[in-house]
């Protein structure tokens, strides 16, 4: 997890990068084992929930719970719906990553910034998504750069009571000051319209715990480089070409730096954070020994002590729980992505979502469709054997779901795919009551007997066979006509994209030769 304060030229928010100086069972019947392998495996949990965590070893359970500490987890007066569950009745995991830029303790002081910021309000330098599908094939991690400019939510602090007004717009890193974590949650489920269930929040001593337990992080720069300026700005990063092993202060450095990798931007930053993150988690699953007992027990008091989690996640035991799902996800369906901005025209220094790309890759995410472009791959291996009765028989109900949190619902939508459909030759098509509204289009049916028909019904529209889906719901083959499809008499291929967009600089878990481009002028 990377922690930055970058100082701005331009004055604008933020704080300075850095000068370079740089329980839940109470089981004691005797099976010592079993608690140590949870425990271990909780050290590698934490590790993998926040790329970068500790090591837990021997310790006594309720202590390291006592160390954890919690908040709530929307401070915000909404949320998004849970999603659907598929047909096995999973649904998706959604955990916020934020990175606190927090003065607040000597440790964390003794890493970065001045004694003046100690008592202001942190900063969520860091934001990350990460998205586990429904049914753990695939994992997508979304960033936010900070610099980025979004709408902020009403939030009510969940200690003091104290109301912040909504911000039309705002850097995204400053929804922490405003109550909390829960905050961010709040400002990130507002932004994507995706239910975020868990937050994990770490400081800049649980970053250089984990580099320390894991014996260093291999990354690589295409020149030698050095992030600093002649005003003293830059996170003090000195590395030769090359792949270099970072741990402690260097990997916190290397997760900070913005001047030095590729224009210098805060967009460069993620790349080099997604690529640290992808090498950490490749180091703890072909190494979850992470070190001697008593080097464990040293690294889990700073790791649980310095996060901070929804209650949800209070426990060792919850986290362990957690990891379990994502351990289940292959190393090579992990896919990093930023989210596209493009300049804001009101201040060059900062950013704004670039419609189309990240209204794209937002889509894939709150209908969980995986990143990396497999499930179109996978699409001829889920085409039924079981054949479709012919098109005049089938009885089809087509719902009307078009509407969003900013969009009526189209009138007469269904009727409109009905009359498309009747011309297919489902002449039994009918329109059925509107449904709540939907981001996608689906195809659904109650069970296999039913199976082929609801593909041939997909086809006919132009539906992906990928949104073809069993669901105890209906009683029929069922058209859920969703915001993805607001006009048109075929399915539009642009509502359904089989990868993200290239702008969102996609980083696959299985990249081993990834390299950081250094930025003209910071190589020595």
């Amino acid at each position: 997890m990377t922690l930055d304060a970058q100082a701005r030229p331009d004055g604008h928010g933020g704080h300075d990068e850095g000068h370079g100086d740089g329980r839940e069972d109470d089981d004691t019947s005797g099976r010592p084992r079993r608690w140590r392998r949870i425990l271990r495996w909780s050290a590698l949990a934490l590790a993998v929930l926040l790329f970068g965590g500790a090591g837990a070893g021997y310790l006594y359970y309720e202590h390291l719970n006592g160390n954890i500490t919690k908040a709530r987890l929307n401070l915000g007066d909404s949320a998004p719906p849970q999603a659907a569950p598929n047909a096995a009745g999973q649904t998706p995991l959604n955990i916020l990553l934020i990175g606190s830029d927090s003065r607040n303790s000597a440790a964390d002081l003794k890493l970065g910034g001045s004694k003046a910021d100690v008592g202001r309000p942190p900063l969520a330098d860091v934001q990350m998504l990460l998205h586990v599908s429904a049914d753990r094939s695939n994992m997508s991690v979304v960033s936010l750069p900070r610099d980025t400019m979004i709408p902020v939510p009403r939030c009510t602090g969940a200690d003091d009571g104290k109301v912040y007004g909504a911000l039309t717009l705002a850097m995204a890193n400053e929804s922490l000051g405003r109550g909390g974590p829960g905050c961010t949650v709040a400002t990130w489920q507002k932004l994507t319209g995706i239910r975020v269930d868990h937050f994990m929040m770490v400081d800049f001593s649980g970053v250089v715990a984990m580099a320390d337990a894991i014996g260093g992080v291999p990354v690589c720069v295409k020149e030698n480089v050095w992030s600093h300026t002649a005003e003293g700005h830059g996170s003090g990063l000195k590395l030769k070409a090359g792949t270099t092993y970072v741990k402690g202060e260097q990997a916190l450095q290397w997760l900070r730096t913005r001047y030095g990798f590729e224009d210098g931007t805060d967009v460069g930053r993620t790349h080099a954070q997604h690529m640290y993150m992808n090498a950490m988690v490749r180091q703890l699953r072909a190494n979850a020994t992470l070190g001697n007992p008593a080097e464990m027990r040293r690294l889990a008091e700073t790791a649980t002590k310095a996060l901070t989690v929804d209650e949800g996640l209070g426990t060792v035991k919850k986290l362990y729980d957690l990891s379990t799902e994502l351990q289940k996800v292959p190393t090579e369906r992990i896919t990093m992505t930023t989210l596209p901005t493009v300049q804001w025209s009101q201040d060059r220094n900062r950013l704004v979502p670039a419609a189309e790309d990240a209204d794209q890759l937002l889509a894939m995410v709150r209908t969980d469709t995986p990143l990396d472009g497999r499930a179109a791959a996978q699409l001829t291996e889920q085409v039924s054997d079981d054949p479709a009765a012919p098109a005049g028989t089938l009885a089809v109900r087509v719902r009307n779901a078009t509407g969003t949190a900013t969009e009526a619902t189209v009138p007469r939508r269904a009727d409109a795919v009905v009359r498309a459909l009747r011309a297919k030759g489902f002449t039994k098509a009918e329109a059925g009551a509107a449904a709540a509204p939907a981001a996608r289009t689906l195809v659904q049916y109650p069970d296999h007997h039913l199976e082929g028909d609801a593909q041939a019904v997909a086809k006919a529209l132009g539906i992906p066979l990928t949104q073809v889906r069993v669901s105890a719901d209906v009683t029929g083959v069922t058209l859920t006509v969703g915001a993805d499809w607001r006009t048109g008499a075929t399915y539009p291929k642009s509502a359904a994209p089989a990868k993200a967009p290239e702008s969102a600089a996609v980083l696959n878990g299985d990249k081993t030769d990834a390299c950081m481009p250094v930025q003209p002028g910071f190589t020595w």
